[in-house]
């Protein structure tokens, strides 16, 4: 299955969540898109449709088609602990996610296309791999020459802040990944038990 390219708004109204984490999709229209969006009745889901609603849009936050998702998931299987979450710090690590988290850029999308036009750099080694999975520790900065770049910029003066487990510094332009999230640092809307009863159902 394809990466979804359409618009974001549309699909956090469809899902009832803000896919940017920042509440404005459901602002102003909390409510499904369509000619019947704003209708008081919608049809109640099953099981299984809440365990799928709940991984599409996980999938659709994160910005993953389907088989990268997956991967993700059964190697989450592998590491010690609770499965679910460590579904998440996974997803957390990879390179467009904590671009993203450092304010360099105002979404996912944005973020996955700073590190594709190679504007990203870990431990000062250029790399435009979006889902590169980030260390503990390790340095990530704005190339010398995309120092300058308006979006950067734009994204920098509106960010608010970043969570405690990355740093960033506007003055060299560099930050670090501090440590593995905790789990109340992140989306408390996500429930990753059902994403797990989907895939071992």
């Amino acid at each position: 299955m394809a990466r979804y390219t359409g618009p974001s708004w549309r699909l956090s109204r469809r899902l009832g969540i803000s896919l940017s984490e920042t509440g404005k999709e459901l602002r102003k229209r909390n409510y499904a898109p369509g000619q019947h969006g704003n209708a008081k009745r919608r049809p109640k889901l099953s099981e299984y449709g809440k365990q799928l609603q709940m991984k599409q849009t996980v999938r659709h936050m994160y910005g993953l088609n389907e088989r990268q998702f997956r991967t993700t998931f059964d190697h989450a299987a592998k590491m010690k602990g609770k499965q679910g979450e460590n579904f998440l710090f996974l997803l957390e690590s990879r390179l467009d996610n904590l671009v993203y988290r450092m304010g360099l850029a105002r979404t996912r999308r944005g973020a996955r296309q700073l590190v594709n036009h190679g504007h990203i750099q870990v431990d000062g080694r250029r790399v435009d791999i979006p889902s590169y999975r980030v260390k503990i520790g390790q340095t990530i900065s704005v190339q010398d020459k995309s120092r300058g770049n308006s979006s950067i910029k734009e994204a920098l003066e509106s960010n608010v802040s970043t969570l405690d487990f990355v740093t960033f510094d506007e003055t060299s332009m560099s930050g670090q990944y501090l440590r593995l999230p905790e789990r109340n640092e992140l989306n408390e809307q996500i429930e990753e038990s059902l994403i797990v009863e989907f895939y071992n159902r």
